[in-house]
C-alpha cells in the first residue's frame, strides 16, 4: 500500500512539474487587423450614407483608413 501511495504521490509531483515547464499559449497566428463588413455598414448606417458615398466609406473602413476620414 504504500509502494501505491509512493507512486502516486510522485507521478502527481511529477504530472504537475511538466505542466508547470509548458510555456504560454501564443496567441492568435492571424490577428484581426480590420473592421468586418458588419461593423463598417453599421458605421455607415449610423453616419446615415448612401449610394456611391457609402460605397466609398465601407471599402476605406474595410481596409482600416477610415478612422482618418470622415
Amino acid at each position: 500500500m504504500r509502494v501505491l501511495a509512493a507512486f502516486t504521490a510522485t507521478a502527481v509531483l511529477g504530472c504537475g512539474l511538466a505542466v508547470a515547464a509548458d510555456p504560454p499559449a501564443a496567441p492568435s497566428a492571424t490577428p484581426v487587423k480590420h473592421p468586418s463588413l458588419k461593423v463598417c455598414n453599421k458605421q455607415a448606417d449610423a453616419k446615415q450614407l448612401t449610394g456611391p458615398s457609402r460605397a466609398q466609406f465601407v471599402k476605406a473602413c474595410r481596409a482600416g483608413t477610415s478612422s482618418k476620414a470622415s
